[in-house]
């Protein structure tokens, strides 16, 4: 972990660094959290990281520890199955709603996430290809233009993060999600309000079945 600048957003900015070292698999299930070290790697107080662990507890991330202290989560295959089903139908209304407010400007900015995204396949770095595809995702939300669908996902994504990261540290060639998100941009560019919605949903209904079959596989390599 490098070290943070004192900022106004500081307890979110430790809470982003905590998760990316979850999601890159520095930090595994069961690991212990211990606030000192955290704080003193990220060259901030304990306040912070006390608040952030609060929220990562809230957010389903962290759990208590035998004796006392914290651990990390280990992944819930049920609850994952339905947090991606209750995606799958708020990333269609994004969709659709998205395609009724584009505009050109739109168009540009999201051309530029395309591009970053096959960067970050080309990179095959974790971090950067879980940052590729939340802004891509968090763009089109931001057209919807619902704040209520951008408050449900927060912690829909907090663990999307986790699940997205464990299946890309274990796969030898990175799933290349990003011909179907250009896809998906045509329709919502082209105003076919319908067919993004359709094609969003399909796109998260595979990917929900994309990552639980990894993970199944994961568990039974672990268990044999």
């Amino acid at each position: 972990m490098k070290i943070l600048e004192s900022q106004p957003k500081l307890v979110e900015q430790v809470h982003k660094a905590i998760l990316s070292e979850i999601a890159e698999g520095k930090l595994k299930a069961g690991s212990r959290i211990i606030q000192e070290q955290i704080a003193q790697e990220l060259g901030v107080s304990r306040q912070p990281v006390q608040q952030s662990l609060v929220l990562l507890k809230n957010q389903g991330v962290l759990i208590d520890a035998p004796g006392r202290g914290l651990q990390v989560a280990p992944l819930n295959l049920e609850l994952i199955r339905q947090m991606y089903e209750v995606r799958a139908v708020l990333e269609g209304l994004v969709f659709r709603k998205a395609a009724e407010n584009f505009s050109e400007t739109a168009k540009k900015r999201a051309e530029k996430l395309l591009a970053a995204g096959r960067q970050a396949v080309t990179k095959a770095s974790v971090r950067d290809l879980i940052s590729a595809d939340m802004a891509f995702h968090s763009f089109f939300y931001e057209l919807a233009d619902n704040p209520i669908i951008t408050q449900s996902m927060e912690t829909q994504w907090v663990n999307t993060q986790r699940v997205m990261g464990s299946v890309l540290l274990s796969a030898d060639k990175p799933r290349d999600i990003w011909d179907e998100h250009e896809v998906m941009l045509g329709l919502v560019a082209a105003g076919e309000a319908a067919k993004a919605e359709r094609l969003a949903r399909t796109h998260i209904e595979e990917a929900a079945s994309f990552m639980i079959e990894r993970l199944s596989e994961q568990i039974a390599e672990n268990a044999s």
